[in-house]
């Protein structure tokens, strides 16, 4: 579905990523791990076309997108949802969710509905502002909006960051639920064990190269691993 290949990227005039190789599978979720500083995020952002891409490509479904815009990115079924400013706080819940479909037209009420059965919170919240919201709800309205485009694959950045382990708990099971409903998911995450305990393969990037890539329990029952990158149980 999603392939990198000898990615080479970064701002300005820096790199941050190095020729790295990544790849996600129809129906899978694949996990990218690793020290602050690695380089994921700018990995998720080169997918999207948010980065100075230097060198390698970019293929979804078969098609090389390398440079296309997000917008063009988001047509092709590609959804990504930003660690920081992924909500719009002036705008009520109902507002945000719309923001995802403002192409939709008649659609938006069907494809609300099928958001609002998933995050049934923001089904009582609908026209509160989403400035008030707890980080928990934030999180499910920002999941919520790039759901409502119906995406084929869908990139989270960091979704359990600040989160109450309760709250991250259920974010896991609703990502999970995405998944069985046939989305593919790749995601960078901070809780790294419990990314992998729900992912089908994981990468590990260290100063914005490839270091491990493996099956989720292979990485898991790592030693090394372990040591490095997961710490304590």
């Amino acid at each position: 579905m999603l392939r990198l290949e000898s990615v080479t990227a970064g701002y300005t005039d820096e790199n941050i990523i190095h020729e790295v190789t990544l790849k996600v599978e129809k129906g899978e979720i694949v996990s990218i791990i690793g020290p602050n500083g690695s380089g994921k995020s700018t990995l998720m952002k080169s997918v999207f076309g948010l980065t100075r891409m230097r060198g390698g490509r970019i293929r979804f479904l078969g098609q090389d997108v390398t440079g296309k815009r997000p917008d063009e990115l988001v047509r092709l079924g590609l959804a990504y949802v930003p660690q920081e400013r992924n909500v719009f706080s002036s705008l009520t819940v109902k507002e945000n969710l719309e923001m995802g479909g403002v192409s939709l037209a008649g659609e938006m009420e069907e494809r609300l509905e099928g958001v609002l059965e998933l995050f049934p919170r923001l089904a009582e919240r609908l026209g509160q502002r989403a400035g008030t919201l707890s980080g928990g709800e934030q999180k499910m309205l920002a999941v919520g909006r790039a759901m409502v485009t119906r995406p084929s694959l869908l990139m989270l950045d960091e979704p359990s960051a600040a989160l109450s382990p309760k709250v991250m708990g259920q974010l896991f099971a609703e990502i999970e639920e995405i998944n069985r409903r046939g989305v593919t998911i790749l995601m960078v995450e901070q809780n790294a064990r419990r990314a992998l305990a729900i992912s089908d393969r994981g990468y590990i990037l260290e100063m914005g190269r490839n270091r491990f890539q493996e099956p989720a329990k292979s990485l898991l029952d790592n030693p090394e691993v372990c040591s490095l990158y997961l710490g304590r149980r």
